[in-house]
C-alpha cells in the first residue's frame, strides 16, 4: 500500500516502531525489504538517495520502488532521499515518490530554511511529505571522525520549533553523533539532544547514519523518540558477501544464483534490524 511519509510515520507510531528507510538501489533491497518488513507486518520507507545516481537512475528505480509499493500487504513511502536541490526534489515528486528529504542543513540557518520551504510548498500541493535536516552529519568517507569539536556539528533543539514552523517540513533529521558509512572510531551519541528536541517539537524525528551502531544504542535512540531510521550499509555489505561466498564455492554458474543468495543475505540482515527498531 503506497502512502506518504507523514503517513507511514503516523502509522510507526501507533504500532510503536521506528520506520525503517531502506536504500534501495537495486531490485534485490527492495525484494528484501519489503519481504522482512511484510513479514513483521511493520511499515516501511523504500528510499532512492541522490548519490546512489551514479548506481542506477531514479528514472529507471523510481517505477519499481513504486510498483512493489502499491503491491506491498503494509504500508510503504517511496522517498526521495539526500536530495541536493529543489529540481531534483521536484523530479522525485513528478515521478510519484510520496516523500522526499531535502538536505540544505550545509547552508546558514536561514537559507536552509529558505530552501526547504520552497520544497515543501511544491511538495504539499502534491500531498507528498517532506523531510529536512538541521545540524550536519559526517559523510561516509570521515567515518565519524571529525576534526575539532564535534558537538559544532550537532542539532541545537532551540532552534527546532522555529526551523519547523517557518520551513515547514514534516520530519526532521537532527544530528547527535551518528555518521554515514562505516565508522572509524567509535560514536559517542548524546541521546539528551534527542530528548529535548522532543520536549520542544512533536516533529517526526530522523536519524541518519545508523549502520555500526550497537544494540543498546538503538534502543535507547529508539526510546528516546526517533520516528524514522536510514539503513543501507551493513544490509549491502552482507549482500555483497554472500555474493562473493557463491561465486568462491562455484566459479561458474548462472547470475540469477547470486542474486537470489544476495537477496537472502540482506533480508537477514534486515530481520535482524528491524527487531531493534521496535520499541
Amino acid at each position: 500500500m503506497l502512502v506518504n511519509l507523514t503517513e507511514v510515520l503516523k502509522e510507526g507510531r501507533k504500532r510503536g516502531v521506528a520506520v525503517p528507510a531502506i536504500n534501495t538501489p537495486n531490485l534485490e533491497s527492495i525484494i528484501a525489504a519489503i519481504s522482512e518488513a511484510e513479514k513483521q507486518n511493520i511499515p516501511l520507507i523504500l528510499s532512492h538517495a541522490e548519490l546512489h545516481e551514479s548506481v542506477i537512475s531514479i528514472n529507471l528505480i523510481g517505477p519499481v520502488m513504486l510498483l512493489f509499493a502499491k503491491k506491498a500487504k503494509v504500508p510503504v513511502c517511496v522517498h526521495f532521499d539526500h536530495g541536493e536541490s529543489y529540481e531534483s526534489c521536484k523530479k522525485a515528486i513528478d515521478l510519484g515518490f510520496t516523500g522526499v528529504m531535502i538536505d540544505a542543513s550545509a547552508l546558514p540557518y536561514e537559507e536552509n530554511i529558505k530552501v526547504t520551504r520552497k520544497v515543501v510548498e511544491y511538495a504539499h500541493k502534491h500531498n507528498v511529505s517532506v523531510e529536512a535536516e538541521l545540524g550536519s552529519l559526517p559523510n561516509r568517507e570521515s567515518g565519524g571522525v571529525v576534526e575539532g569539536d564535534p558537538t559544532l556539528l550537532y542539532t541545537d533543539p532551540k532552534l527546532v520549533p522555529d526551523f519547523v514552523k517557518r520551513s515547514g517540513c514534516d520530519a526532521l533529521a537532527i544530528a547527535f553523533g551518528t555518521a554515514h558509512g562505516i565508522y572509524k572510531a567509535k560514536p559517542v551519541l548524546s541521546i539528551d539532544i534527542i530528548k529535548k528536541v522532543r520536549a520542544v517539537s512533536d516533529v517526526f524525528l530522523v536519524m541518519h547514519g545508523g549502520s555500526g551502531l550497537s544494540t543498546e544504542d538503538y534502543q535507547n535512540v529508539v526510546k528516546a523518540g526517533i520516528d524514522k531510521i536510514n539503513y543501507y550499509t551493513y544490509m549491502s555489505y552482507d549482500g555483497y558477501a554472500a555474493a562473493k561466498a557463491q561465486i568462491d564455492k562455484e566459479p561458474t554458474g548462472f547470475f540469477h544464483d547470486i542474486s537470489a543468495v544476495a537477496t537472502k543475505a540482506q533480508q537477514n540482515k534486515l530481520s535482524e534490524m528491524f527487531e531493534l527498531f521496535k520499541r
